[in-house]
């Protein structure tokens, strides 16, 4: 009996840390730590295009933008978790499968959208705050909750909310916005119709399921693929502002063009060839692209 006992409290010890592990992934899984790396990757470009920040405004520019981002994360997780149990790729998240309550993702996405908001009013300026806030409503509230279940454009003015961020990292460097912090908004902004239409393309089964009017679900893969080609296009001549306007030099332009011109190619493949590889293959790309177009316009500015 007593070996029994001990046996017990060993595999009640070892279980515990594991709980306690699956709990933190959880809680972090909200926050949509992936989508987001992207985000602060543009608010660092923006931070290093803007002016010489110090390491410390960087540094308390991401923690705020962390929580931003994050806390709309979690509250999308709460408002879509029965959507998510229809969908494949989803059924598992944390509010979805059960393993955190709704209530708890909720509370955890309000507290860090207000804890994001004092943060960075106090450690960077209103303006930033504000920005960062306006971002946090417009993927929280714009996005998930009065657009994605209500229209294909879902994705084209719901892409408004992340690209914010490269006006976060502006505005906390400088204090304001300028014309070229505008250009690297709608850069972000035509860059996400391409971007998540490909991978639309890649889930169309998993978004009818769900009954989420995804363009590919309501217009069909062919309209898909030409509006995709459409803002691949627009893509490419809104890159080039910051160069036309003088904020930037030769070495972006030339980044700019190689970039801009793939991507086009890749969604002209698309569209004549209509298979899931060249959606895949386009998705990869555009994901790439973002991440050296920005760095691209570090690399111009500080060499």
């Amino acid at each position: 009996m007593p070996q029994f006992a001990f046996g017990e409290s060993a595999v009640a010890a070892a279980i515990a840390p594991s709980a306690a592990r699956q709990r933190i992934n959880d809680y972090v899984a909200l926050t949509k730590p992936k989508v987001q790396s992207l985000l602060l990757f543009t608010t660092v470009a923006a931070m290093l295009i803007a002016g010489r920040p110090s390491i410390a405004l960087i540094v308390v520019t991401l923690i705020g933008g962390a929580m931003s981002a994050g806390g709309s994360g979690a509250i999308n997780h709460w408002y879509d978790r029965d959507i998510d149990l229809l969908m494949d790729r989803t059924a598992d998240r944390p509010v979805a499968s059960g393993r955190v309550s709704p209530r708890a993702a909720l509370s955890f996405g309000l507290i860090l959208g207000a804890a994001s908001l004092v943060w960075l009013t106090i450690l960077v300026n209103p303006l930033a705050a504000a920005l960062s806030f306006a971002g946090f409503v417009g993927y929280a509230v714009g996005y998930t909750m009065l657009l994605k279940r209500h229209t294909w454009q879902n994705i084209i003015w719901g892409g408004a909310a992340g690209a914010v961020p490269p006006l976060v990292g502006w505005a906390a460097v400088t204090g304001s916005l300028s014309g070229l912090a505008i250009f690297l908004f709608f850069i972000v902004f035509f860059w996400t119709p391409p971007h998540f239409w490909a991978l639309s393309l890649l889930m169309k089964d998993d978004y009818k399921a769900a009954g989420i009017p995804m363009l590919p679900v309501v217009r069909g893969e062919d309209e898909t693929r030409r509006q995709i080609l459409l803002y691949s296009v627009l893509l490419y001549a809104v890159s080039q502002l910051p160069f036309c306007a003088g904020g930037l030099g030769f070495p972006y332009l030339i980044v700019s063009l190689g970039l801009g011109l793939t991507l086009i190619v890749l969604a002209w493949q698309l569209r004549r060839r209509a298979d899931r590889a060249a959606a895949l293959k386009l998705y990869l790309f555009s994901l790439i692209y973002l991440a050296a177009l920005f760095a691209a316009m570090v690399a111009d500015v500080w060499l």
